[in-house]
């Protein structure tokens, strides 16, 4: 879509990435630290001075003590840690039961691993996690559950119901837990249940998490794993062979920058103001908006515009509307017949949201 997106000048709300800068003062620390000469290989398991900066974050946000340096591992970007934390745990004939619509990272890499993917379908318009109809689906070949709050696509956030009956359903069972929490400083009205806030969970966990969508500089590629010593001990060993360590001066810089917390505590304001200005715009069209509880992404159901599939109605919305969006059926296997919905990325300057919101009402 952001190719479509190029190809026919349209502004491009379909992938997650922002078009503004990052904070200058973290561009002047990661060119400081290359000046300084950090320009050669990092630590694998990544700066210290960065997990012992994540240590002191995990403690202060989800009162867990972790060991930076047997616990935390720096990874290129939140989609290494999670393909890194599948190889780690998939062997052929595993079964790893995901949640669909699911970020499309997950599928291919179980099936990558010879893996078996097992699917627990949500669907809207609340998208609410069933959680018996998901121990139902466990089996003796069950290796992995794989969670993602706050959720891309959907923009839901798991509650602490969720994450007990989570805990619940694993304990004792040998099953593994990634939780994908990329988007964990990005939520709305309520806070985010980390996996990390649950300590028998956390033993049978791998949380994975992004820099680049934390600090508005997805193209740095810089992302980290958190898990109990055992696993990272496995989870090196697959990291070890994939990208082996990532950019030592954004790692020092990021640890640097993180030392003021607010950094990252001012983000669930800054997004909600862009998501308010999306939405309050939207009413005018003939788009109904689904609630986003987190994550900058927001879906809108299009039934009242057309009847074509979502796939078709993002070309035209692209093409003849000049507004790139992601059609929801594309994170399922097999989607609802019947769901018409796209989603949104909010992450935009406020220029942008109000430039497409000026086309899309005309639709």
């Amino acid at each position: 879509m952001s190719a479509l997106a190029a190809e026919h000048n349209a502004i491009n709300l379909s992938q997650g990435f922002p078009d503004f800068m990052p904070d200058e003062k973290l561009i002047d620390l990661v060119h400081q630290k290359m000046l300084e000469g950090n320009n050669q290989y990092p630590p694998m398991r990544g700066c210290t001075e960065l997990l012992e900066a994540i240590a002191t974050k995990i403690k202060q946000l989800y009162q867990l003590d972790v060991d930076p340096l047997e616990e935390i591992t720096i990874t290129s970007g939140g989609c290494e840690a999670i393909y890194t934390a599948i190889t780690t745990l998939i062997h052929p004939g595993d079964e790893a039961i995901i949640l669909e619509p699911a970020y499309d990272l997950y599928r291919p890499a179980i099936l990558l691993n010879k893996g078996i993917p097992v699917v627990h379908q949500l669907q809207g318009p609340d998208f609410a996690r069933d959680w018996t109809a998901i121990r139902a689906l466990v089996t003796d070949r069950t290796r992995l559950i794989v969670i993602n709050t706050p959720h891309n696509p959907i923009g839901k956030i798991f509650g602490a119901d969720d994450l007990n009956a989570l805990e619940e359903l694993v304990a004792d069972t040998g099953i593994y837990v990634i939780s994908d929490e990329v988007y964990e400083h990005i939520t709305f009205g309520a806070r985010h249940e980390s996996a990390l806030r649950y300590p028998a969970l956390y033993q049978n966990c791998f949380a994975c998490y992004s820099f680049g969508k934390t600090f508005h500089a997805t193209g740095w590629r810089l992302g980290y794993c958190v898990a109990p010593r055992h696993l990272t001990a496995e989870f090196r060993k697959a990291h070890q062979y994939t990208v082996f360590t990532v950019f030592k001066p954004a790692q020092l810089a990021i640890a640097e920058y993180m030392a003021d917390p607010s950094t990252y505590l001012q983000l669930p304001a800054f997004f909600e103001k862009k998501k308010d200005i999306l939405e309050s715009g939207m009413k005018k069209s003939r788009f109904t908006s689904l609630p986003s509880q987190g994550s900058y992404f927001q879906l809108y159901d299009y039934s009242e515009i057309s009847d074509e599939v979502d796939t078709e109605f993002a070309k035209t919305m692209t093409i003849e509307h000049g507004v790139a969006a992601i059609p929801l059926s594309v994170f399922y296997l097999d989607p609802p017949p019947t769901q018409k919905l796209v989603r949104l990325c909010f992450g935009k300057k406020e220029a942008t949201l109000k430039n497409a919101i000026d086309r899309l009402v005309k639709i």
